[in-house]
């Protein structure tokens, strides 16, 4: 039995919605994802497990502050300490996508440690664990950068490149697969874009057109037992009719409140070799995390605006969670909200995002097309016919005004 760990999109260095914590001096986001990553850790140091895949974004940015490296390395290294090897691919947010610049992973490439695989770049390597041989196949996050500026790519369209790069690192899949021993437990880690994959919270920018997006066949290749897959922050599996899972295991805690719904947490893979043919199973298992608590509140007219929004408030629990209340104000209607009020009911919560006021739009009536060429009679059809209230009036409404202009005009040649 081989078991295995599959995390993603840990994001150290996401600082949304919180505050420097004053008994640590670390941003308290920061706290919330090293929590996050330590019950992963702790859990396969005491399961024991054989091998543990981090598939990419470490990282929020590509120039993580010393704080955040130091912390990732303390999490890190406990696995090394229980001879738990590591494999890492690097995604999108660890790589400066400048040329000649290393990643904000590299640096686990050049420890002394035989615990650490870094796949910077596409790459085949057997890791061997306290349970045996594993291969690995390794697929980084397809760059861009250095295919633009090869001369056959330069002057090509975003659309171009991006299918160009899907079908090429498909090639690379499939080269990589063909040279596998099938009799060995193989997975494919990689921080990609599959077709079919569903998108979450800030994840949502991503740009189609410009992403490579790769297809379920492309990577659910034989021999492999796993595909273990990044940067989808929900998790997913894409292939659940099919013998090889391809899994997004989401990332590890909620990045924005597009994700305040998902749980979090991470992949535990057994490969069973004892039998003549490999078997894979998986399960997810959650993490505790934050809780992100957004209040819609759909204000009611003719009662208190304030009261009602600290009736919804006291229904949730939201000791130490991030906060944000939207309330909806009915159309034409003044906002008495107290402010003050509010945030106190809110004291027992983590972090106070914002009280946003939705105000709704009045739609305004098109002005009929009045013009001055026009007669009377003209100009005032044309101006009941604009009113809905005055259309079923018109008739009426024209021949009222005929009789007093005929009076008017009377009265002037007197």
């Amino acid at each position: 039995m081989i078991k295995l760990f599959h995390t993603a999109d840990v994001h150290f260095g996401v600082e949304n919605y919180g505050k420097v914590d004053p008994k640590t001096g670390i941003h308290s986001r920061l706290l919330d994802f090293k929590k996050a990553l330590d019950q992963c850790v702790d859990k396969a140091v005491k399961e024991d497990i054989d091998l543990f895949v981090l598939s990419g974004d470490a990282y929020k940015t590509p120039y993580p502050t010393p704080t955040q490296q130091k912390l990732l390395v303390e999490c890190l290294l406990k696995l090394h300490d229980a001879n738990i090897p590591v494999v890492i691919i690097v995604g999108n947010h660890d790589h400066p996508l400048s040329f000649g610049k290393a990643n904000a992973l590299d640096v686990f490439d050049y420890f002394p440690l035989d615990s650490f695989h870094v796949f910077s770049r596409p790459d085949s390597r057997v890791v061997q664990t306290k349970n045996g041989p594993v291969q690995v196949v390794g697929i980084p996050w397809p760059m861009r950068n250095t295919l633009v500026a090869h001369e056959d790519h330069r002057f090509k369209e975003n659309t171009e490149i991006a299918l160009y790069l899907s079908e090429r690192v498909g090639h690379i899949v499939n080269s990589f697969a063909e040279k596998l021993d099938p009799t060995i437990p193989a997975i494919l880690a990689g921080h990609l874009t599959v077709s079919s994959g569903i998108f979450s919270g800030s994840e949502k920018t991503a740009v189609f057109e410009t992403d490579p997006i790769f297809l379920p066949s492309q990577l659910a290749v034989k021999p492999f037992d796993y595909v273990a897959l990044g940067h989808l922050h929900r998790f997913q599996d894409l292939n659940k009719k099919g013998n090889i899972p391809i899994v997004y295991s989401g990332s590890i805690e909620r990045v924005d409140f597009g994700e305040r719904k998902e749980e979090k947490g991470f992949c535990r893979v057994t490969i069973d070799k004892t039998k003549k043919d490999k078997t894979c199973s998986y399960e997810f298992e959650k993490v505790t995390t934050r809780p992100m608590i957004q209040f819609d509140i759909k204000i009611e007219e003719d009662k208190n605006q304030t009261e009602q929004i600290l009736s919804a408030i006291q229904k949730r629990d939201i000791t130490d969670a991030i906060v944000k209340i939207v309330y909806h104000l009915p159309e034409g209607k003044k906002d008495n909200v107290d402010l003050m009020e509010i945030q106190r009911a809110c004291k027992a919560a983590k972090y106070l995002v914002g009280i946003i006021p939705v105000h709704k739009i009045i739609k305004k009536e098109r002005r009929a097309e009045l013009k001055v060429d026009m007669d009377l009679k003209t100009l005032l059809g044309t101006y009941f016919d604009s009113k809905k209230e005055l259309v079923e009036k018109k008739d009426l409404l024209l021949k009222k005004a005929f009789e007093l202009h005929e009076k008017l005009e009377a009265k002037e040649s007197e």
